[in-house]
Protein backbone atom coordinates (compact mmCIF):
# COMPACT_ATOMS: atom_id res chain seq x y z
CA UNK A 1 0.00 0.00 0.00
CA UNK A 2 1.32 3.41 -1.11
CA UNK A 3 0.17 4.69 1.75
CA UNK A 4 -2.18 5.66 4.82
CA UNK A 5 -5.84 6.02 4.35
CA UNK A 6 -7.15 9.50 5.12
CA UNK A 7 -8.93 9.54 8.27
CA UNK A 8 -12.25 11.39 9.04
CA UNK A 9 -12.47 15.22 10.32
CA UNK A 10 -14.56 16.95 12.11
CA UNK A 11 -16.23 16.79 15.67
CA UNK A 12 -17.39 13.17 16.80
CA UNK A 13 -19.15 12.04 20.02
CA UNK A 14 -17.68 15.00 21.14
CA UNK A 15 -14.47 14.35 20.38
CA UNK A 16 -12.22 16.22 17.66
CA UNK A 17 -10.26 14.26 14.31
CA UNK A 18 -7.01 14.13 16.28
CA UNK A 19 -8.29 12.84 19.52
CA UNK A 20 -10.39 10.08 17.81
CA UNK A 21 -7.09 9.39 15.60
CA UNK A 22 -4.70 9.27 18.84
CA UNK A 23 -7.44 7.29 20.92
CA UNK A 24 -7.42 4.47 17.70
CA UNK A 25 -3.91 4.79 17.54
CA UNK A 26 -3.62 3.76 21.40
CA UNK A 27 -5.95 1.00 20.59
CA UNK A 28 -3.56 -0.71 18.07
CA UNK A 29 -0.39 -0.31 20.21
CA UNK A 30 -2.19 -1.55 23.08
CA UNK A 31 -3.28 -4.39 20.44
CA UNK A 32 0.22 -4.96 19.35
CA UNK A 33 2.04 -5.38 22.31
CA UNK A 34 -0.62 -7.71 23.77
CA UNK A 35 -0.45 -9.82 20.38
CA UNK A 36 3.44 -9.05 19.73
CA UNK A 37 4.78 -9.28 23.20
CA UNK A 38 2.25 -12.25 24.12
CA UNK A 39 0.74 -14.50 21.76
CA UNK A 40 1.03 -15.53 18.76
CA UNK A 41 4.08 -12.79 18.70
CA UNK A 42 5.08 -10.01 15.77
CA UNK A 43 5.49 -12.95 13.28
CA UNK A 44 2.04 -15.02 13.70
CA UNK A 45 -0.17 -11.64 13.81
CA UNK A 46 -1.94 -10.29 11.17
CA UNK A 47 -3.60 -6.98 10.25
CA UNK A 48 -6.72 -8.35 10.52
CA UNK A 49 -6.11 -10.03 13.96
CA UNK A 50 -4.30 -6.84 15.22
CA UNK A 51 -7.53 -5.21 14.45
CA UNK A 52 -9.84 -7.17 15.65
CA UNK A 53 -8.03 -7.26 18.86
CA UNK A 54 -8.14 -3.43 18.98
CA UNK A 55 -11.78 -3.57 18.17
CA UNK A 56 -11.39 -1.25 15.17
CA UNK A 57 -11.28 -2.36 11.47
CA UNK A 58 -8.40 -3.14 9.19
CA UNK A 59 -9.31 0.21 7.25
CA UNK A 60 -8.69 1.99 10.02
CA UNK A 61 -5.23 0.55 10.49
CA UNK A 62 -4.08 1.89 7.31
CA UNK A 63 -5.34 5.49 8.34
CA UNK A 64 -2.74 5.00 11.40
CA UNK A 65 0.04 2.50 9.54
CA UNK A 66 1.14 1.47 6.07
CA UNK A 67 2.20 -1.89 8.07
CA UNK A 68 2.34 -4.41 11.31
CA UNK A 69 6.15 -3.18 11.17
CA UNK A 70 5.32 0.30 11.77
CA UNK A 71 2.94 -0.96 15.15
CA UNK A 72 6.64 -3.05 15.89
CA UNK A 73 8.85 0.27 15.57
CA UNK A 74 6.68 2.46 17.77
CA UNK A 75 6.16 -0.33 20.28
CA UNK A 76 9.87 -0.75 20.67
CA UNK A 77 10.71 2.91 20.91
CA UNK A 78 7.58 3.24 23.21
CA UNK A 79 9.29 0.68 25.66
CA UNK A 80 13.12 2.02 25.98
CA UNK A 81 11.09 5.61 26.25
CA UNK A 82 9.50 4.16 29.65
CA UNK A 83 12.98 3.05 30.56
CA UNK A 84 14.91 5.67 29.99
CA UNK A 85 12.31 8.15 32.01
CA UNK A 86 12.30 5.47 34.80
CA UNK A 87 16.45 5.75 34.99
CA UNK A 88 16.30 9.74 34.26
CA UNK A 89 14.35 10.04 37.19
CA UNK A 90 16.53 7.96 39.47
CA UNK A 91 19.55 9.70 38.59
CA UNK A 92 17.99 12.72 39.92
CA UNK A 93 16.34 11.28 42.99
CA UNK A 94 20.28 9.10 43.93
CA UNK A 95 22.45 12.06 42.66
CA UNK A 96 23.51 12.63 45.91
CA UNK A 97 24.02 8.95 47.14
CA UNK A 98 27.64 7.42 47.24
CA UNK A 99 28.42 5.57 43.71
CA UNK A 100 27.97 1.87 44.85
CA UNK A 101 24.11 3.26 46.15
CA UNK A 102 23.76 5.23 43.44
CA UNK A 103 24.48 2.92 40.51
CA UNK A 104 22.04 -0.07 42.55
CA UNK A 105 19.41 2.78 42.30
CA UNK A 106 19.25 3.28 38.91
CA UNK A 107 20.07 -0.22 37.49
CA UNK A 108 17.12 -1.44 39.73
CA UNK A 109 14.82 1.29 38.56
CA UNK A 110 15.66 0.72 34.71
CA UNK A 111 15.06 -3.52 35.56
CA UNK A 112 12.09 -2.86 37.61
CA UNK A 113 10.46 -0.75 34.83
CA UNK A 114 11.10 -3.41 31.81
CA UNK A 115 10.76 -6.60 33.41
CA UNK A 116 7.40 -4.78 35.07
CA UNK A 117 5.48 -6.08 32.12
CA UNK A 118 6.96 -9.55 30.55
CA UNK A 119 5.79 -8.30 27.38
CA UNK A 120 8.01 -5.30 27.31
CA UNK A 121 10.85 -7.69 27.34
CA UNK A 122 9.73 -9.54 24.77
CA UNK A 123 9.35 -6.63 22.25
CA UNK A 124 12.87 -5.19 23.74
CA UNK A 125 14.61 -8.68 23.47
CA UNK A 126 13.23 -10.99 21.24
CA UNK A 127 10.29 -9.99 18.32
CA UNK A 128 12.64 -6.97 17.06
CA UNK A 129 15.47 -8.78 16.82
CA UNK A 130 16.37 -9.74 12.84
CA UNK A 131 12.51 -8.91 11.38
CA UNK A 132 14.43 -6.02 8.94
CA UNK A 133 17.23 -3.62 8.00
CA UNK A 134 15.09 -0.98 9.08
CA UNK A 135 14.50 -2.39 12.68
CA UNK A 136 17.94 -3.25 13.13
CA UNK A 137 18.97 0.23 12.88
CA UNK A 138 16.60 1.30 15.27
CA UNK A 139 16.91 -1.63 17.49
CA UNK A 140 21.17 -0.67 17.69
CA UNK A 141 20.18 3.26 17.49
CA UNK A 142 18.75 2.28 20.52
CA UNK A 143 21.19 0.37 22.09
CA UNK A 144 23.67 2.94 21.12
CA UNK A 145 21.62 5.55 23.29
CA UNK A 146 22.43 3.47 26.38
CA UNK A 147 25.91 2.89 26.09
CA UNK A 148 26.27 6.47 25.19
CA UNK A 149 23.88 7.47 28.61
CA UNK A 150 26.54 4.63 30.58
CA UNK A 151 29.64 6.15 29.38
CA UNK A 152 28.70 9.70 30.40
CA UNK A 153 27.38 8.99 33.52
CA UNK A 154 30.72 6.49 33.55
CA UNK A 155 32.98 9.68 32.65
CA UNK A 156 31.54 11.67 35.27
CA UNK A 157 32.41 9.65 38.00
CA UNK A 158 35.80 9.42 37.12
CA UNK A 159 35.96 13.20 36.81
CA UNK A 160 34.71 13.30 40.65
CA UNK A 161 37.10 10.54 41.77
CA UNK A 162 34.70 7.78 42.33
CA UNK A 163 35.75 5.88 38.86
CA UNK A 164 38.49 4.57 36.64
CA UNK A 165 39.77 7.59 34.82
CA UNK A 166 39.62 5.44 31.36
CA UNK A 167 37.66 5.00 27.83
CA UNK A 168 34.28 3.45 28.87
CA UNK A 169 32.89 2.87 25.31
CA UNK A 170 34.06 -1.29 24.68
CA UNK A 171 33.19 -2.10 29.09
CA UNK A 172 30.04 0.21 28.35
CA UNK A 173 29.29 -1.86 25.08
CA UNK A 174 29.74 -5.00 26.66
CA UNK A 175 28.18 -4.28 29.94
CA UNK A 176 24.47 -3.67 27.91
CA UNK A 177 25.45 -6.68 26.10
CA UNK A 178 25.10 -8.73 29.66
CA UNK A 179 22.08 -6.85 30.28
CA UNK A 180 20.22 -8.12 27.54
CA UNK A 181 21.71 -11.59 27.68
CA UNK A 182 20.93 -11.80 31.12
CA UNK A 183 17.42 -9.85 31.41
CA UNK A 184 16.36 -11.68 28.23
CA UNK A 185 17.50 -15.09 30.09
CA UNK A 186 15.71 -14.18 33.13
CA UNK A 187 12.22 -13.75 31.52
CA UNK A 188 12.30 -16.65 29.36
CA UNK A 189 12.84 -18.71 32.39
CA UNK A 190 16.41 -19.90 31.87
CA UNK A 191 18.04 -18.10 34.96
CA UNK A 192 16.76 -19.67 38.15
CA UNK A 193 16.82 -16.26 40.29
CA UNK A 194 14.88 -14.06 41.57
CA UNK A 195 15.01 -10.33 40.25
CA UNK A 196 16.74 -8.77 43.18
CA UNK A 197 19.64 -11.42 42.46
CA UNK A 198 19.79 -10.68 38.48
CA UNK A 199 20.07 -6.79 39.68
CA UNK A 200 22.64 -7.59 42.10
CA UNK A 201 24.88 -9.69 39.68
CA UNK A 202 24.19 -6.86 37.27
CA UNK A 203 25.06 -4.09 39.69
CA UNK A 204 28.13 -6.19 40.45
CA UNK A 205 29.60 -6.41 36.95
CA UNK A 206 28.76 -2.45 36.25
CA UNK A 207 31.18 -1.83 39.80
CA UNK A 208 33.96 -4.49 38.40
CA UNK A 209 34.05 -1.65 34.71
CA UNK A 210 34.09 1.34 37.13
CA UNK A 211 36.60 -0.18 39.72
CA UNK A 212 38.24 -2.83 38.18
CA UNK A 213 40.20 -5.20 41.12
CA UNK A 214 43.21 -3.66 42.29
CA UNK A 215 41.50 -0.30 41.52
CA UNK A 216 39.73 0.36 44.45
CA UNK A 217 41.38 3.14 46.84
CA UNK A 218 43.62 1.40 49.75
CA UNK A 219 41.50 2.47 52.71
CA UNK A 220 44.67 3.95 55.67
CA UNK A 221 44.00 3.68 59.15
Amino acid sequence: MAGRLKGPTGRYGGKSAAERQAERRRRFLDAGLELFGGSPGYRGTTVAALSEAAGLSTRQFYEEFRTLEDVLAELHLQVNSWAEDAVRAAFATADALPLVERVTAIFRAYARNVTADPRRIRITFVEIVGVSHRLEAQRLARRARWIDLIVSEATAAAVRGEAVDRDYRLPATAFIGSVNGLLHDWSAGWVEAGLDEVVDELVRQLLGILRPVGEWPVREG
